[in-house]
């Protein structure tokens, strides 16, 4: 049996989602705040009931951008459990799984969903912006129980940066391809569910990713390094 486990800790809003992409899937949400940090484990352990963590197929984890600390803690655990369950993990973009998100909801039944570019805004510090492009298309496998048609293909046209919001207008206004701006919100736990369905569809491309290659992305450069968790 497959069953796959994805944590979203990247705002202040825990989000955690579960599936075996047959019968069971589900999905919850806690705004924790502060608290994110000290109620993590207990809301997994909870969440997770009543399978044992041995019945996990794969992690996926939201890697960011996002908040410094949350996306951290996010990340450690999510390798942490990897590396003693022995099975792949899949660090997936904060922005991506929006895209994704906004995709399956708001253009999925247009004509012209496969044509048009999605971009994501978020808010950064100092002024900043995260900014990112994706081209999004739907393949022709479904995903059972799932309210999309099918497995989401991602391609990345503009890679996750933090801009200025003028040099951010500069890209947008020479974009040479139609294109439909997100702005993101500041809560993104309710994103689990495509952050799990982008690392299903890796799964069904034959991805296995190792937990030693997922490093949390802070919007500028990826961290090639974590201090050991005590």
């Amino acid at each position: 049996m497959m069953l796959a486990l994805a944590l979203h800790t990247t705002s202040p809003e825990l989000g955690l989602a579960l599936s075996d992409f047959s019968h069971e899937s589900r999905c919850q949400t806690w705004d924790l705040g502060r608290s994110l940090s000290t109620h993590l484990h207990y809301h997994l352990t909870e969440f997770i009931q009543p399978h044992p963590w041995s019945d996990l197929t794969f992690i996926a984890v939201a890697q960011g951008p996002g908040s410094f600390t949350s996306t951290r803690i996010g990340v450690v655990t999510a390798r942490t459990l990897a590396q003693q369950l022995d099975i792949p993990l899949f660090a997936v973009s904060t922005l991506e799984a929006l895209a994704w998100s906004y995709h399956k909801h708001s253009l999925i039944d247009s004509k012209e969903a496969g044509s048009i570019d999605i971009a994501v805004e978020m808010p950064a510090q100092r002024g900043e912006i995260f900014t990112a492009i994706y081209s999004i298309r739907v393949a022709s496998q479904g995903l059972k129980g799932s309210s999309n048609e099918g497995l989401p293909e991602v391609t990345t046209l503009f890679p996750d940066t933090t801009l200025t919001p003028e040099r951010w207008q500069t890209i947008l206004q020479t974009w040479n391809r139609p294109y439909q701006l997100i702005t993101a919100e500041t809560i993104l736990g309710s994103s689990v569910t495509s952050l799990l369905e982008l690392a299903y569809a890796a799964w069904q491309q034959g991805q296995r990713p190792s937990w030693a290659i997922a490093f949390p992305f802070y919007g500028q450069s990826s961290v090639t390094e974590l201090p050991k968790s005590s």
